[in-house]
């Protein structure tokens, strides 16, 4: 058995919520933050049998694409301004972010 984490952007979340349900995946949904942009994301845990690890992986793949977005960035507080670029930057966001792990045990209650 295996618990795969998946930490996809808020865009992406429903539609890979349903794909997997109609795939008979049990799926927990979780509200999340992202660090770098600080933007909402979701975080789903799947628990599955190893055999059905990669027709998720696929699922997750599909429908996870990333984009581009432009991102204001934030001045420096008190820290060396010659770095600062005071307009917007284009970066890569969205995708999937996948950990894969081993379950021990598992028990439902």
């Amino acid at each position: 058995m295996k618990l795969i984490i998946v930490v996809v952007q808020d865009q992406d979340s429903n539609k890979l919520l349903n794909t997997l349900t109609e795939h008979n995946f049990r799926v927990t949904k979780l509200s999340s933050s992202g660090g770098f942009l600080k933007s909402g994301n979701t975080t789903f845990m799947i628990g599955t049998e190893d055999i059905r690890v990669e027709k998720a992986l696929q699922i997750i793949k599909d429908n996870c694409k990333s984009r581009d977005q432009l991102v204001a960035p934030v001045s420096p507080m008190g820290g060396n301004a010659d770095s600062f670029i005071p307009y917007p930057v284009e970066v890569e966001v969205g995708g999937a972010t996948v950990f894969v792990l081993p379950v021990e045990q598992f028990h439902q209650f």
